[in-house]
């Protein structure tokens, strides 16, 4: 089936919103047509459209003894995850606010419960996330029993 240009179009933003998603890691471009339901030949042309537009990059490289491109937003969107809840966005007082007045960053109470909540949630995830990859990795010890051929 050939696609109309609006289709394309339709498909190449489905394609880069995919991959931008896979943040700074990329996608292989195998990886992002089975995710789309994409044939090689239009995933391919879609992907060198999107190069053409500066918009991605594609890496070339070796994967399970066969070359394929890595793709790879060129520009990602900036992560303001860390100032959202900062106090100052929704203080009655900011516009009075200054290193030296009566009001000030440097003694605020609520910038400091604000930085070490948020420091206590990072730990948190940090800690999450050491204990998934300790959980799913088996120790060297164990697959080696598990051969017979020793």
């Amino acid at each position: 089936m050939k696609l109309n240009e609006a289709q394309i179009e339709d498909l190449t933003g489905k394609v880069f919103r995919t991959i931008v998603s896979n943040g700074k890691g990329g996608i292989l471009q195998s990886e992002l047509w089975k995710e789309l339901d994409l044939t090689s030949r239009d995933g391919s042309r879609v992907a060198i459209r999107l190069e053409r537009r500066a918009l991605i990059r594609r890496e070339k490289m070796l994967e399970n003894g066969r070359w394929t491109y890595k793709l790879f937003a060129t520009k990602l969107p900036i992560d303001t995850s860390s100032v959202e809840n900062a106090p100052c966005l929704t203080c009655p007082v900011e516009h009075m606010c200054s290193l030296d007045g009566s009001y000030s960053p440097i003694t605020c109470n609520l910038i400091e419960d604000w930085l070490v909540l948020s420091l206590n949630m990072a730990n948190q995830q940090r800690r999450q996330q050491e204990q998934h990859q300790n959980h799913h990795q088996a120790p060297a010890s164990e697959t080696e029993e598990e051969d017979p051929a020793k």
